[in-house]
């Protein structure tokens, strides 16, 4: 991504609605993993650390970043070790080295995304797992997926079968995002309608909203824990790696 990306990401990803909504599902969903305690876990693709101390409740974490500012300002707020690294053929770690590895919102940046599913899957345990999201419903692009560099959006079954094609087993696969579906896909029918290209507002609402935001993104975790999601603007898919 740009470097002003990394930039707009430094200042929203503690407190953003969107950002620590997602961290509250994730937390939710990782909570429920049959992982050790602590667990080993990487974060490929980190960005500026947004999610490292939220996986830090869980265990020891080591993070992988290709931007080097952005491991920098990751390792100094969250005191992990954040290597450099590239997706699919750059990941500095020995096959089997962690009970869980996590991708949040990292697999539509790449060009191969099938081999970069298979690389990461290929650093879990047998019988550790995989989480990952993307940001779903392709209809839905917009000059947001450009300025942060997406290649795609992603159906859910085409995200899904890039972990079974990597030999790994599905354990949930759903949307997400529901809640705020229709309002988001509302004011994206619009601009498209109206051939606008500009970009979402991407600032930090007034508190008040901000805080009723989170709260009803972060709640979707408990829905999550309990069925799929048939809609929504993002995807979540967690995979196991078979046991040897």
């Amino acid at each position: 991504m740009d470097p002003s990306t990394y930039e707009r990401m430094r200042a929203l990803q503690a407190r953003h609605w969107w950002f620590e909504g997602r961290r509250r599902i994730l937390a939710t969903m990782i909570g429920g993993l049959p992982i050790p305690r602590p667990a080993r876990i990487l974060e490929v693709g980190c960005g500026p650390g947004g999610n490292i101390a939220m996986l830090q409740r869980f265990g020891e974490v080591v993070a992988v970043e290709p931007d080097e500012s952005s491991r920098l300002y990751a390792a100094r707020i969250s005191g992990a070790r954040v290597e450099s690294g590239r997706l699919p053929d750059g990941l500095p770690f020995p096959p089997a080295a962690f009970d869980l590895a996590a991708a949040f919102d990292v697999i539509e940046h790449v060009d191969e995304d099938r081999a970069s599913v298979a690389a990461i899957g290929a650093l879990v345990r047998p019988g550790g797992y995989m989480i990952a999201t993307v940001p779903g419903q392709p209809w839905m692009w917009s000059r947001h997926d450009e300025l942060h560099h997406h290649k795609r959006r992603y159906r859910l079954t085409a995200f899904r079968d890039l972990f079974i094609g990597a030999g790994l087993e599905v354990v949930k696969a759903s949307y997400f995002n529901a809640l705020l579906f229709p309002l988001i896909a509302g004011v994206r029918a619009v601009k498209l309608a109206a051939g606008s290209t500009a970009p979402d507002d991407d600032g930090v609402p007034a508190a008040p909203l901000n805080a009723a935001l989170t709260a009803l993104f972060g709640s979707e975790g408990a829905w999550l824990q309990r069925a799929d999601l048939p809609f929504g603007v993002s995807i979540l898919v967690i995979a196991r790696r078979p046991a040897a």
